[in-house]
């Protein structure tokens, strides 16, 4: 794989540039909005948008006779937003739960759009060709029209959502208290949601309707690995994706005959994956690391305590004891012989004689100190 061509033909091959530029703009798009999904615990929100908008598109050529990407779109967005409003519709007036809803939503919708693109096929003046590309995605069909579309909605979508920080944020976290501070929340659940559709829209052309749903939750998964804070997780989340789309279409373009939109997925799985191990607090390397750590030092406390108990019942706090016995106040723990090694290194304790170990004048201290914290906050419970 010659590297260094691959990033040359970035900024000076324009089939790649238009590929490289619009996946990236769909990832800033699609992981910025799909934060607030996966904050709101919807992540199958863009699942089922993305589904509900094949009849949308297959509906938009039955109609128009027209195979243009905007007219298809467009019958994509109106697909998906109406199928919003179904799930909206079916959670407040009746007891099916969001799952529920969403899932009756996806399979519907789906299942009507595999039914009319067989229609499609079946007609003897039009074939289903043209619209296969958006069930998979077809990022190297992207023109510099269609990336010019794809940033002048993208920028409105990301200007709302700046407009209506405040608003969303309290939506994300605690709808019943926005709405007693009087936020239109109604309004404000379906403003967001036709944002997220639109979103989605964006990505049809390049990753399809199968796969989009990946670029909503999976950017932001990986960002709620990184931090707590809604602006940062956002940030992160948009550049999650757009690297993810960037470096999906050099790997695409890099094989012969790689498509460009699993080619994506493939990347963005691979930051959530690198996330979830690596990511400080919340990355199972870290956690294990961390309970090693803590692990650890309770075992070195344990010692420490032991030692300053048996040396309680002599007159000299710097009595020895017998390895045998820490062994034993120790039993089902393990460790003793390298704890004490530990302790030694830093000055806590001292090998007296052969298996015979003492605490010193610092290690006494460490020890008193360790059985008052503990008392503290047995006292504060």
């Amino acid at each position: 794989m010659d590297v260094p061509g691959l990033f040359s033909d970035l900024f000076y091959d324009y089939t790649l540039r238009t590929i490289a530029l619009g996946s990236a703009i769909l990832g800033i798009v699609s992981g910025a909005l799909g934060s607030y999904a996966v904050l709101r615990k919807q992540s199958l929100l863009g699942d089922a948008m993305s589904h509900a908008a094949l009849p949308g598109i297959a509906l938009a050529f039955l109609l128009t006779g027209s195979k243009m990407p905007l007219v298809l779109i467009v019958g994509a967005a109106l697909a998906g937003w109406i199928a919003t409003l179904f799930i909206m519709s079916i959670v407040n007036t009746t007891r099916v739960k969001y799952d529920t809803a969403l899932g009756m939503v996806l399979s519907v919708f789906f299942g009507l759009g595999l039914v009319l693109l067989t229609v499609i096929q079946k007609r003897p003046d039009a074939t289903q060709a043209g619209l296969d590309k958006f069930l998979f995605g077809q990022a190297a069909a992207l023109l510099e029209r269609d990336v010019v579309t794809m940033g002048m909605l993208g920028a409105s979508v990301i200007l709302i959502t700046v407009l209506f920080w405040k608003e969303f944020k309290l939506l994300s976290f605690d709808p019943d208290f926005a709405s007693t501070l009087g936020f239109p929340v109604r309004l404000l659940d379906v403003l967001l949601t036709t944002l997220i559709v639109i979103a989605i829209v964006l990505g049809l052309q390049t990753v399809g309707v199968v796969l989009m749903s990946a670029m909503i939750v999976a950017p932001a998964a990986s960002a709620r690995q990184w931090t707590d804070r809604l602006g940062l997780m956002i940030i992160l989340s948009a550049f999650f994706g757009s690297l993810a789309g960037i470096s999906g279409a050099l790997l695409s373009a890099s094989v012969p005959r790689l498509p460009t939109g699993p080619t994506i997925v493939v990347s963005v799985s691979v930051i959530v994956v690198v996330s979830m191990l690596f990511a400080p607090r919340r990355g199972i390397l870290w956690s294990w690391w961390r309970e090693r750590r803590q692990r650890g030092r309770l075992r070195l406390e344990g010692i420490l305590e032991d030692l300053y108990s048996l040396a309680l019942d002599h007159e000299d706090p710097e009595h020895a004891h017998s390895l045998s016995v820490l062994k034993l106040m120790s039993a089902g723990k393990g460790g003793v012989e390298k704890s004490l090694e530990i302790l030694g290194d830093r000055g806590l304790v001292r090998a007296v004689g052969p298996g015979e170990w003492a605490l010193t004048k610092a290690g006494i201290e460490a020890a008193e100190r360790t059985i008052s914290e503990r008392s503290g906050k047995s006292d504060e419970r």
